[in-house]
């Protein structure tokens, strides 16, 4: 029956590494989940590449954004885009209302996409 106990601690030990792998997946994912953001620009920081955006609720959300961040629904949006593109086009909305596409890993939140909100 020695035989049998080790046999049961491999499989218990290979159960539970197949479970740690799916919660690591599983937590991996949660990073890469899509939030939508629909509000006012209220201030560009070119600084810290960031911008406060308030929704109609009045909750204001800071987001970052990157030179991977891509403009939407713009006739600058294709290839050959600089790097300033969407500095540029935040701060040309200020006090227009846009919706923003964030990834965020806790309190930090990355803008992968802007456009123009629809009303």
């Amino acid at each position: 029956m020695i035989g049998s106990s080790k046999w049961r601690s491999a499989l218990l030990a290979a159960v539970f590494a197949v479970f740690a792998v799916f919660a690591w997946q599983g937590a991996a994912a949660q990073d890469d989940v899509v939030h939508i953001f629909s509000g006012v620009v209220k201030h560009v920081d070119k600084g810290t590449k960031t911008v406060v955006i308030k929704s109609a609720d009045g909750t204001e959300e800071t987001i970052k954004y990157t030179d991977k961040t891509v403009v939407e629904g713009s006739k600058d949006a294709g290839k050959g885009v600089g790097k300033a593109a969407t500095e540029t086009y935040l701060a040309g909305k200020k006090g227009a209302t846009v919706t923003v596409k964030y990834t965020g890993k806790g309190a930090e939140k990355t803008a992968t996409a802007v456009k123009d909100a629809v009303d």
